[in-house]
């Protein structure tokens, strides 16, 4: 049975005004972690290891990034505690022989390449957390600027919370976005001019054109 994706996340439960953290606690992913198709290489024990060859490693490499990507998209994760990542089942399959488990270094090295690649950020300098974007803020924005124009919501003025936790979005994959990152979508799209960000009464809110 693979193990509970233990991370630590932010919440997505924002009050107006700001964001609220919750107590970073351990998440148990084990039932939906059962539903996640997983890639032949995860079968494969070499795959959890490192490889010498410059090209196999490279793309050994593109395979882990698309693994972690992947999964943190199904499971709807935004942040992750690096030190409990080995034990995750991304990077610990429990079900074949050693070695399937990738060592803390080769783990560092794939995060390095996501980074690389613009699809994390490191949240300290010891790098032992960090955010991942398994879909980038510009992509974010488009998805919610397609939602807004086919309700017809252009002009209209949202709060945070509504966009990410009103139940008018519920079903929307941008439902439960975490604010860092729908700041960030939204920032993308007053870019663009279609939308602006704007300070409410009761926290931030956005316009769109």
């Amino acid at each position: 049975d693979f193990q509970p994706f233990t991370v630590r996340v932010l919440s997505r439960n924002y009050l107006r005004g700001g964001t609220r953290f919750r107590k970073l606690s351990a998440v148990n992913t084990a039932s939906t972690a059962m539903n996640f198709e997983w890639p032949w290489q995860y079968n494969f024990p070499p795959f959890f290891t490192l490889q010498p060859n410059v090209d196999t490693r490279q793309k050994q490499l593109a395979a882990w990034c698309s693994l972690a990507l992947s999964y943190c998209r199904h499971q709807k994760l935004y942040t992750l505690d690096v030190m409990e990542a080995q034990e995750s089942p991304v990077f610990n399959n429990k079900k074949i022989e050693l070695p399937g488990k990738l060592s803390m270094e080769a783990i560092q090295v794939v995060f390095e390449e996501l980074r690389k690649k613009g699809n994390l950020e490191w949240l300290d300098k010891n790098k032992s957390r960090c955010l991942v974007m398994w879909r980038r803020p510009e992509e974010w924005g488009k998805l919610i600027y397609q939602w807004v124009s086919k309700n017809g919501m252009v002009n209209s003025v949202f709060t945070l919370y509504e966009l990410s936790n009103g139940d008018d979005t519920e079903g929307e994959e941008f439902h439960g976005l975490e604010e860092w990152m729908l700041l960030r979508s939204l920032q993308a799209l007053q870019t663009d001019g279609k939308a602006e960000i704007i300070t409410m009464d009761d926290g931030k809110g956005v316009k769109f054109f």
